[in-house]
């Protein structure tokens, strides 16, 4: 077990390297996901499933002796779903780069840095030492910078560095916030600390220290009103750096919360947990309002901004179950965590699959008359893009209700000595919010499966007006003088396809219709974290 945890860290390492060497086959990056999904698979079969929430594959060596600071590596509940699908997405990523790979310069340079991406991801879940967390944290930044500025699309330079901006910045006062706890705390071992329960550490350090790091993992997550840097970094990035921006990196700020925040300096979570609860909700609302008007007809909306900007709301349930510091919100927010990854994952595959056949992401060019219209053209195609729509609304049977189902249960009894009427009224926003959800993603699926009616009386004039009969303008743009073409023919699913986007299709239905086995192996972790919480 502690070999398979060390080769899910070093795999990726070394792969990194490996790829960039002359005369190295092209497949190579593929294989080695291939093997490190192996290793966490094998990992997650060997793993004591009777005993969740004790560490397991457990490596601790002294690293640094002066500052206390040791390699310490395990694995527990709450980190091996984590793990599996950071793997499980990586190696999707890698098929996707290795069947097309991406334009711009030296496609190994793009699957090095995905490699590079997924060891800094990897770490950050098996780490057990805050100041190893901290290296992992940071390690994810520059190849996500360089993923989004050297292969992104329009923009991709700005977005690019507001992405590094803003992390660096959030990280900076979250190493401060590290450094509180571990120095007033006499360890850096977040095993340690995490069952001190916060002794050792007076009220006004855990003030500052949650509120440092609150601030640095809020950026990651990313929580209302740090979110700016999300949309722009998501529409710029190339389809594997959106799924694995989406599917993983935000996970890590969440898991911090869980992981450091409320075990540690718990007197701290609970005097700023009624602000994280507004700032939770206000983002599930701006999150939805923001898709919302991106949908409308003439908005101009781009598809990838819009599931982007669903994000903010998603993981706004996220911290809303956190807020509560009761077991069933955390264990919804992290059940929701991981729903997450798996179905905006998807969605970002389908909308980078949808590109490569229109050659666009305009809604207005995907809808308009003549457009992409899913259902009659590409049936299963279609039918597989409504199907992720429907599951990130929250519709029961399927990954993301349950999640937002548990943290507004959390919401309705928090925990002692946090405000109930406040919660109520969380809980009745956030499931204003799920309204809202429905009703934007249903009118995608309306707008790109079925495509707009043509406004009355319109005929294309201008150059469209001399396309052969069986070509494709868009109703929006043709009515301006502009018009863009799609193509005759869109190619449905392929096999290749199939095969990338059925693991997440099947997950999405095994977390949704049973829930137990992600619930089963968080809950006993989170009554340790939180000992003294209610249900």
């Amino acid at each position: 077990m502690q070999l398979l945890l060390l080769a899910l860290l070093v795999l990726p390492l070394l792969g990194s390297a490996a790829v960039l060497l002359p005369r190295s086959p092209a497949w190579l990056g593929l294989g080695i996901t291939g093997a490190v999904l192996a290793a966490a698979l094998l990992l997650a079969a060997g793993f004591d499933h009777d005993h969740p929430g004790t560490v397991q594959a457990e490596s601790d060596v002294s690293w640094i002796p002066a500052l206390g600071v040791r390699l310490h590596l395990g694995v527990d509940g709450i980190s091996l779903p984590l793990l599996v699908l950071t793997a499980l997405l990586t190696f999707l990523c890698a098929l996707h780069t290795h069947l097309r790979p991406p334009g711009g310069p030296r496609p190994a340079a793009f699957t090095s840095l995905l490699l590079l991406l997924q060891a800094g991801t990897l770490a950050t879940f098996a780490v057990l030492d805050l100041l190893l967390f901290f290296l992992a944290f940071e390690m994810v930044l520059i190849p996500m910078y360089f993923l989004i500025a050297r292969w992104g699309g329009e923009g991709r330079g700005p977005a690019a560095w507001r992405f590094v901006l803003y992390t660096v910045l959030g990280s900076v006062v979250m190493l401060l916030g590290l450094l509180l706890i571990g120095v007033q705390g006499g360890t850096f071992d977040m095993v340690a600390l995490a069952e001190a329960q916060g002794e050792g550490l007076g009220h006004t350090t855990q003030l500052l220290a949650v509120l440092a790091i609150g601030i640095g993992l809020a950026v990651k997550t990313p929580m209302w009103p740090l979110h700016s840097w999300l949309p722009d970094a998501h529409t710029a990035a190339p389809t594997a750096g959106s799924v694995l921006l989406a599917g993983v990196l935000l996970k890590m700020g969440t898991y911090g919360l869980v992981r450091i925040a409320l075990p540690m300096a718990p007197e701290g979570m609970e005097t700023f947990a009624p602000y994280l609860g507004a700032f939770a909700v206000t983002g599930i609302v701006y999150g939805s309002l923001a898709c919302l008007a991106l949908v409308r007809t003439g908005a101009g909306g781009d598809l990838k901004r819009l599931i982007a900007y669903s994000s903010v709301g998603h993981m706004g349930f996220v911290l809303l179950g956190i807020a509560t510091l009761t077991h069933t919100g955390v264990n919804g927010a992290l059940f929701a965590n991981i729903a997450h990854g798996l179905i905006t994952g998807l969605l970002f595959f389908l909308v980078g699959a949808l590109k490569e056949r229109t050659g666009s992401t305009d809604l207005d060019t995907l809808a308009g008359a003549g457009g992409a219209a899913l259902y009659g053209r590409t049936p299963r195609f279609g039918g597989l893009f409504a199907f992720a729509a429907v599951a990130s609304l929250g519709l029961p049977g399927l990954a993301g209700f349950w999640g937002e189902l548990l943290a507004m249960l959390g919401a309705f009894h928090p925990a002692d000595g946090l405000s109930r009427p406040a919660f109520l009224t969380y809980l009745a926003v956030a499931g204003f919010g799920t309204l809202l959800t429905a009703a934007y993603l249903l009118l995608v699926v309306r707008r790109v499966c079925m495509g707009d009616r043509p406004a009355a009386g319109w005929a294309p004039e201008g150059p469209e007006a001399d396309v052969p009969a069986g070509a494709e303008t868009d109703a929006a743009g043709a009515a301006s003088g502009g018009g863009r073409l799609l193509p005759d023919l869109l190619p449905d699913l392929r096999p290749v396809e199939y095969a990338a986007f059925g693991p997440l299709v099947a997950l999405t239905l095994l977390a949704g219709l049973w829930p137990a086995v992600l619930l089963d192996l968080t809950d006993p972790v989170v009554q340790s974290l939180l000992p003294g919480a209610v249900r």
